[in-house]
């Protein structure tokens, strides 16, 4: 069965980050898989650039912007001349009537989870829209069970309408030589020794709950943040003056994407101590890269980086550093996690992705069960 599916790529031109680089993966992956259908990519009208995609999918260019009030309706116009028979919304807004099939991908319910840890602008508007979005979808994909089943259970979504597609790490995160390690040092002012978080510094990544864990363990190598400022930041710079660590915590803000394997691989330890993930793509970056693994016991986490990291309590400070100093300390521990996350990323590449979505594709246009392709194992 040959098909005609829109992939919303919209969003590209506005963010990179987590969504925007599994939209790029997407669009350069579904083509190659089944070459007979016809693809055409969703463009922001403003972007310069196409994302790199085969020559058999077709750029189109939206007027309608992302996340604007009248989206819905009016991207639903703008696609009604493709005869489209399915269209994928990788950040869960479809439009409203339109004769195709429709998939939303839900990466996180962190709004309804933790209201806490967003804007008021951004509760609102997710808020808004994702029960409207679930309730008309045809069918749902979510990066992990976790999120499948906060779905299932904030929302009342059946759960055989949810697929549980996971996302990878980029093929370029490995472990790098040791003469592109010391380039990465030199550039960022790094020691040889130093502790890495690598996301948006942000309430809900646990970024001040790590500074007070941190803040225990005066000898413990410094600590890098790597990641935009978020929402509250400035919460954040106070703190790490009140606790008097502003010699000690490297903050990386400005650095291209190219620049993280080898901050991966130079680190003695990688922490991600979020209160909440969808997903947690930089645990299988990190781990990739040969870095002895950290993790909330929370949400996703668990089941991303399965029995490769070793795993804490985001709420309590005294777990985050027994940890840290464990994994700094701990000389055959480091070696058996570097060896079970080398063996757990093998477990996700982005061609599987892209063939475990095509699978939800096909399954949404034959409106049969999306859930049964694949299990938690």
């Amino acid at each position: 069965m040959n098909f005609r599916l829109a992939l919303d790529a919209r969003l590209t031109y506005y963010t990179g980050g987590g969504i925007g680089n599994y939209i790029r993966h997407l669009a350069a992956e579904l083509p190659a898989l089944d070459p007979a259908n016809d693809y055409f990519i969703l463009h922001s009208r403003k972007a310069r650039e196409s994302l790199p995609m085969p020559p058999n999918a077709a750029r189109v260019n939206c007027w309608t912007p992302s996340h604007h009030r009248y989206e819905r309706a009016a991207l639903a116009v703008e696609l009604w001349p493709l005869g489209l028979d399915l269209l994928h919304s990788p950040d869960f807004v479809p439009p409203l009537d339109g004769r195709w099939r429709s998939l939303i991908t839900v990466h996180d319910l962190t709004f309804l989870r933790y209201p806490q840890f967003l804007t008021p602008d951004s509760r609102r508007y997710y808020n808004e829209q994702i029960k409207a979005a679930v309730r008309r979808a045809d069918a749902i994909s979510a990066d992990s069970f976790a999120t499948r089943d906060d779905i299932v259970n904030l929302l009342g979504v059946p759960a055989e309408k949810i697929a549980v597609v996971h996302l990878a790490p980029d093929a370029a995160f490995a472990p790098v030589t040791a003469e592109a390690v010391a380039t990465s040092l030199a550039r960022h002012n790094l020691p040889r020794d130093y502790i890495l978080f690598v996301g948006t510094l942000e309430p809900r990544k646990n970024v001040d709950g790590l500074l007070r864990a941190y803040a225990t363990l005066p000898d413990a190598p410094p600590l890098a943040l790597a990641g935009r400022p978020g929402w509250l930041f400035d919460e954040t710079q106070t703190l790490i003056s009140n606790l008097h660590l502003t010699d000690r915590v490297c903050l990386l803000q400005d650095f291209p994407s190219s620049d993280l394997p080898a901050l991966y691989s130079g680190a003695s330890v990688f922490i991600l101590p979020s209160h909440y993930e969808g997903f947690g793509l930089p645990v299988l970056e990190a781990m990739a890269c040969g870095t002895p693994t950290i993790i909330a016991d929370r949400a996703s986490l668990p089941e991303i980086a399965g029995d490769a990291a070793l795993r804490i309590d985001p709420d309590d400070p005294a777990s985050i550093a027994n940890a840290i100093h464990t994994a700094l300390t701990d000389s055959a521990l480091r070696q058996s996690l570097v060896a079970l996350g080398f063996e757990q990323v093998k477990r996700f590449s982005w061609r599987k992705t892209a063939e475990e979505t095509m699978a939800v594709y096909r399954a949404t246009l034959e409106r049969s069960n999306v859930q049964t392709f694949k299990s938690r194992s």
